[in-house]
């Protein structure tokens, strides 16, 4: 048996994080299913923005006659797209891969790996002991009971990413991030792709103006079927159908396409690692329980990203790995603060958004409510921008911001300055009351708190 000070599981950016810092003064095991970079570089981020960008252009050519100029695409060449994603993905990972075998006092195990008992694993035929153990295990697809699912090859975020040629037509199930960033890929490359989503609209847990303006949007060029319930999928004669119900009004219906993807959200790796041997606890949707510290119920186990399903996105699980290191290693303990993780959907229009929606936040909160257009900017205007707009939420009584949520061009950039107040604890004023380079598009932030209606 082999003991090592730390011990890793997942070398996906948290777990990537927590290693290398380890590393830097004791002997880490670092254990990893896969391949390294996990679900951010492999299949996740690295890929679909690399495939979005593209699709980005391509909206942008579409769009130039608003501005006065009459732009041709000539050619979009599918292959040599998904061909620069791949090569990008391969790049990271291979950097990846490098900064592992350099790093002194890290050994890397590649092998599924299990709990044996508490501090005790098993991975690629070696039992490993550690005293502190991290748990960066990711996510995977969630894949519904849905009849007729199992026989039947379908996509995922993963496989999508093995395209070789251009779907014809496509249904994707789903109308979470996954969901909704892939319909605008796909329909933009020139997919006839229709997205099904069970609930009443996209994006449900955004702004309800947010996903109000993005499914306008996106009904413009993807057949949008909410509230649906699914009840069957078959294939047959080379074409995928899809039956449902609508939950409105119970009417039945079926649509038809030559591809299947499904995007109905992720679940916690954490049942794969044996982890009930090791007496971690889990929550009713297998994500395991961690306290504000991200310690688990064993003092001496801790669990960062996906696998604990707080804030499942990169950067949250970046911080979560910091803070995990941090008080597992320091005397003056850190609280991650979930309330302030910021987000962002790379659909077109892009979103934005960090802390609570406009009507989450009216259930708990007496509130005020400021909004302003993309238009009202001088750069706004000169991009043509009519629909774009941004809205902050504020606790009226100590003028707190409660949320605050974008949507339109360059949202997950314009998002940052408030992030940064936010975090910083400094409110609207020093929004406000700091200098913005004039005309560019950061004058919608400041016009937003400026428009904040007294109730």
């Amino acid at each position: 048996m082999k003991t090592f000070d730390v011990v890793v599981l997942g070398a996906g950016d948290a777990g990537l994080s927590v290693a290398f810092q380890a590393a830097e003064n004791f002997k880490v095991a670092l254990l990893e299913k896969a391949l390294p970079g996990g679900t951010c570089v492999n299949n996740g981020c690295v890929p679909s923005k690399t495939l979005i960008h593209a699709a980005d252009v391509i909206m942008e050519i579409r769009n130039a006659e608003r501005l006065g100029i009459r732009a041709a695409l000539q050619e979009m060449n599918f292959r040599s797209i998904m061909d620069r994603m791949r090569n990008i993905v391969s790049e990271g990972r291979n950097g990846i891969t490098d900064a592992i075998k350099e790093t002194a006092n890290l050994e890397f195990i590649q092998a599924p790996a299990h709990f044996i008992d508490g501090h005790t694993l098993e991975a690629g035929g070696e039992r490993i002991r550690g005293k502190k153990i991290f748990i960066a295990s990711g996510a995977r697809p969630v894949i519904p009971p849905l009849k007729g699912l199992d026989e039947v090859p379908f996509l995922t975020n993963e496989s999508v990413l093995t395209l070789e040629k251009l779907p014809e037509s496509m249904i994707i199930i789903g109308g979470g991030y996954v969901g909704v960033e892939y319909a605008h890929f796909f329909a933009t490359m020139g997919t006839k792709v229709t997205l099904m989503n069970r609930n009443t609209r996209l994006l449900p847990s955004e702004d309800h103006e947010i996903s109000g303006l993005l499914m306008r949007e996106m009904g413009k060029r993807v057949h949008l079927l909410s509230s649906v319930e699914i009840s069957e999928v078959r294939q047959e004669y080379g074409k995928y159908s899809v039956r449902f119900t609508n939950s409105e009004n119970s009417q039945a219906g079926e649509v038809s396409a030559k591809s299947l993807m499904v995007a109905t959200g992720r679940k916690s790796n954490a049942d794969l690692l044996g982890i009930e041997k090791a007496g971690v606890a889990t929550d009713d949707k297998n994500f395991i329980r961690v306290d504000d510290y991200l310690r688990t119920n064993k003092r001496h186990i801790w669990a960062v990203g996906d696998c604990n399903g707080k804030a499942m996105f990169t950067h949250a699980g970046d911080r979560e790995a910091e803070i995990a290191w941090n008080n597992a290693t320091l005397k003056k303990k850190v609280r991650m603060d979930f309330d302030s993780v910021p987000h962002a959907v790379f659909t077109y229009p892009q979103i934005a958004a960090i802390g609570l929606s406009e009507e989450k936040a009216r259930k708990e909160h007496d509130v005020l409510v400021g909004k302003a257009m993309y238009s009202g900017t001088v750069m706004g205007e000169a991009m043509a921008e009519h629909d774009g707009f941004a809205k902050a939420v504020m606790e009226k009584k100590t003028g707190k911001i409660l949320g605050f949520h974008i949507i339109g061009p360059h949202a997950a950039m314009l998002i940052q300055e408030v992030v940064n107040a936010v975090i910083q604890g400094h409110g609207s004023k020093s929004i406000t009351g700091s200098m913005h380079i004039f005309p560019a598009l950061t004058n919608l932030i400041p016009d937003v708190f400026s428009n904040i209606k007294t109730e």
